[in-house]
């Protein structure tokens, strides 16, 4: 059994992918918050030299002893001097306004520079501009940034907090996405187990309607409908070559050893080889229909492809069977349906020789004086109908026709080897088409051809129908294949 493991969640392709863009999104998320922190600090800068700048040309325009009267006066309100204003002497001692020295070493005049001053026994910063007199008398005015600093500093933090609160979310949305496709595919892996012990019947479990896994399980789905398909049909033909190969080698040893037996004239052996030469033809032609179908469901025929014209192909098995159908007193008739021509990509023989063994089926299981239509089905569902007034295939039959040496007389009665439609039904699965064997009313009703444009379309859909579902009116009846 397998479970959620944190240990496997890095291995996992969707939390790969996951923390990937979350490392995108919190590389753009860390550039985003330090352009606002950059432009934030660059605006508050900004003002405080804007006012440094307005303040210093306001009190310039003072004479020296007004001047010394506004300092002296601003500094007895603002004692803590947060917003600082003296007046020194050029030789550096403070003439008025708040306690302050001059730096150490003098900046170039009305230009914003920082400095600090030692306040209460800590060390403040400030920032200012000093702006030189016509009497030589220097002006400072100066801002405390205490406080702008303190913005500054929780700006960042702020930053750095929602940058940690992206990383974690992003850990976590990349933990549940990888530990979702991790389930799903613990799930895919059990129905996987499920199917090599054996059980065939197993599908993969679906990964929501329209995912990555939800498609690739639905090919998987349909590879394992085939796969299911063919063992059902290798375990079905056990019993069937039993039937139809034991019967006519049993008849050819029997024979052999009969004359033997009688030790007979000449024309007797003449006789007895003559019936072993058509005993071997039949098993002969067995073993090549079971080698054209091998053939037809390898797909090689597939390179040989081109544009076969549906009609051309009817019309020639119409006027090969047509005096078969006389000579056993039906009438055999060929029509259009629908406009345009009816062209599809394939392989004319291969067409030919499906077509051929609906139409033989048709002749052969028809009474005197009935019918039989072979229809041209043009338009955007191009295709092939054969349509008989026989007593038609029983439903409960209708896919069991379709496996190789199936036949429902199991009196093995009626000529052939149940061969037939297995070969119209690789036919049709190499050519892309539907094959739907459906009740004519009465009669039997068999269509080849493609299947809806929604259902070709869809990448989830499954193999094409191989069988009609159409009620069955007439009675059971004995069909087999042509083959």
């Amino acid at each position: 059994m397998f479970s959620v493991r944190l240990t496997e969640l890095p291995r996992t392709t969707s939390f790969r992918l996951a923390m990937l863009f979350a490392g995108l999104f919190g590389l753009a998320a860390l550039l985003l918050f330090g352009f606002l922190y950059w432009r934030t600090a660059g605006y508050i800068s900004m003002n405080v030299d804007a006012w440094l700048a307005r303040e210093t040309a306001a009190r310039a325009l003072s004479s020296a002893s007004e001047l010394e009267t506004l300092l002296d006066a601003r500094a007895r309100i603002d004692p803590d001097g947060r917003t600082l204003i003296a007046l020194f002497n050029p030789d550096g001692s403070r003439l008025a306004g708040n306690r302050a020295r001059l730096p150490a070493s003098l900046t170039a005049m009305d230009r914003p520079f920082g400095f600090t001053l030692a306040r209460g026994g800590e060390v403040m910063p400030f920032r200012g501009m000093m702006h030189r007199l016509p009497s030589g008398q220097v002006l400072l005015v100066a801002r405390d940034m205490r406080d702008i600093r303190q913005f500054r500093d929780r700006l960042l933090g702020a930053m750095a907090s929602g940058g940690g609160l992206v990383l974690l979310l992003g850990l976590a949305g990349a933990a549940i996405i990888g530990a979702g496709t991790l389930s799903r595919i613990d799930r895919i892996t059990r129905a996987i187990e499920r199917i090599v012990d054996g059980n065939l019947g197993a599908r993969l479990p679906g990964a929501g309607p329209r995912g990555d896994l939800a498609r690739l399980s639905g090919v998987v789905n349909r590879m394992l409908d085939e796969i299911e398909r063919l063992m059902r049909e290798v375990k079905g033909v056990t019993e069937d070559v039993a039937h139809d190969l034991r019967t006519p080698l049993t008849r050819l040893l029997a024979g052999l050893e009969r004359v033997r037996r009688r030790a007979a004239s000449t024309e007797e052996y003449a006789a007895a080889v003559d019936e072993a030469i058509v005993e071997t033809k039949g098993l002969l032609a067995t073993f090549r229909a079971l080698l054209r179908i091998a053939e037809v469901e390898s797909g090689a025929r597939r390179a040989g492809f081109t544009r076969v014209a549906l009609d051309s192909v009817a019309a020639d098995v119409a006027e090969l069977y047509e005096p078969v159908a006389e000579g056993n007193g039906l009438t055999l008739s060929l029509s259009t349906e629908g406009s345009g021509r009816a062209r599809i990509a394939g392989d004319p023989n291969l067409l030919f020789e499906a077509i051929s063994n609906l139409v033989d089926n048709a002749i052969k299981y028809s009474p005197s004086g009935s019918r039989v239509d072979l229809r041209v089905l043009a338009g955007e569902r191009p295709g092939i109908e054969v349509s008989d007034t026989g007593p038609g295939i029983p439903d409960a039959q209708r896919e069991a026709v379709l496996r190789r040496f199936y036949r429902v007389d199991k009196r093995r009665a009626t000529p052939g080897s149940g061969l037939g439609l297995s070969l119209v039904a690789a036919v049709a699965r190499l050519h892309d088409l539907q094959l739907e064997i459906a009740d004519a009313g009465p009669g039997c009703r068999v269509t080849l051809r493609r299947p809806t444009p929604t259902t070709a379309s869809d990448p989830n859909r499954p193999a094409p129908c191989l069988l009609g579902n159409g009620p069955m009116s007439g009675p059971p009846v004995v069909t087999d294949e042509a083959v």
